[in-house]
């Protein structure tokens, strides 16, 4: 594909969303550190110098990438926990969660690269940046939660997002399997080392939950 230089707003738009999707069809197949800034122009039919008139490298694209997601995710999680009450029964909200997670799985294909490479690689400005929105996004979060249960409140609301994502980006990794690791999955003498995503986070999520409760009651 041979683009030409974009010269209206919604050209531009066009050109970034093919580099989108080139980059998240390579980092979802390839990991993130093996796909570089020159192989994403590739995907996407762009030269480099090409690429350059629009984002400056591969960890600048990646932040745009899972900024957008994230938005997406946050706007539905939030929505459905407005729909629990004040002291919703902690398997109904850990399901809720977990159901808003699995709504959203490009969200969840590039959650465990976040932490494991892009960080250690991206520019403290474009971390910044990535940085001031997740922490908004996240004190919203934090509000909501805090509603729902009273005693998780402030800190220990942010300690729950923590230990949540944390959990969701282990249980989302451990669901990519080669044939070897499903064949063994099969048998019946490993069957119960078989992830679950579903099943484990929301276990996971429950357990956290009563966690905070319980060290908020010792305090007290």
């Amino acid at each position: 594909m041979n683009w030409q230089r974009a010269r209206t707003d919604e050209k531009k738009s066009e050109r970034k969303e093919a580099i989108y999707l080139a980059a998240f069809t390579l980092f979802k197949q390839n990991g993130y550190d093996n796909v570089s800034f020159n192989g994403i122009a590739s995907e996407a039919g762009f030269t480099k110098s090409n690429m350059y008139r629009y984002f400056s490298s591969r960890e600048e694209i990646f932040l745009n990438i899972f900024a957008d997601l994230f938005e997406n995710w946050f706007d539905d999680c939030r929505k459905r926990l407005l729909s629990l009450e004040q002291n919703a029964a902690v398997s109904h909200f850990a399901n809720t969660w977990v159901k808003s997670l699995k709504s959203h799985p490009q969200f969840l294909d590039l959650t465990p690269i976040l932490f494991v490479s892009l960080e250690k690689n991206s520019s403290y400005e474009q971390l910044l940046e990535f940085k001031k929105l997740a922490k908004n996004l996240l004190l919203k979060l934090a509000i909501e939660i805090g509603r729902i249960y009273p005693e998780i409140q402030g800190e220990k609301a942010f300690k729950f997002l923590t230990l949540s994502y944390a959990a969701t980006a282990n249980y989302w990794a451990a669901m990519t399997q080669n044939e070897a690791l499903a064949k063994i999955y099969s048998q019946d003498e490993f069957k119960e080392l078989k992830p679950n995503f579903e099943k484990d986070l929301a276990t996971s999520i429950e357990i956290i939950i009563h966690g905070i409760k319980t060290s908020q009651a010792e305090i007290k």
